[in-house]
């Protein structure tokens, strides 16, 4: 889905994901980004930070997520930055703000990660 929308991660750390989506392609029927496409940005970024934070023995499997839309976009791109708000061994809590092209923020997330063993 992420390649579908165009999304693109440029920096990923387990403390720091940045990630950019075309707005282009992404918009709901009245030309404005869509809240969805917004969430999936989110989510796609969140996983991205709560998987590097898991490791290699622990899969990551997002179980909650929420997002206050704050203003619309209608062109460009815009930008993702996930950090975390709590690394623990079996939850991982990532807020993910997204920001236009004027770096005016267009949405808030917050992203909450079940982390399993593989073998479990």
């Amino acid at each position: 889905m992420a390649e579908r929308m165009g999304i693109t991660v440029s920096f990923a750390t387990a403390n720091k994901v940045v990630g950019h989506m075309p707005v282009e392609g992404n918009t709901q029927p009245f030309g404005l980004l869509n809240g969805g496409a917004s969430m999936a940005l989110a989510e796609t970024l969140g996983s991205v930070g709560a998987h590097l934070h898991a490791g290699p023995t622990r899969s990551v499997v997002g179980i909650d997520i929420n997002g206050t839309h704050h203003r619309s976009a209608t062109a460009g791109q815009v930008t993702g930055t996930a950090t975390p708000l709590s690394l623990g061994r079996t939850i991982a809590v990532y807020e993910i703000v997204i920001t236009d092209e004027r770096d005016k923020r267009i949405c808030t997330a917050r992203l909450t990660c079940l982390l399993r063993e593989l073998n479990s």
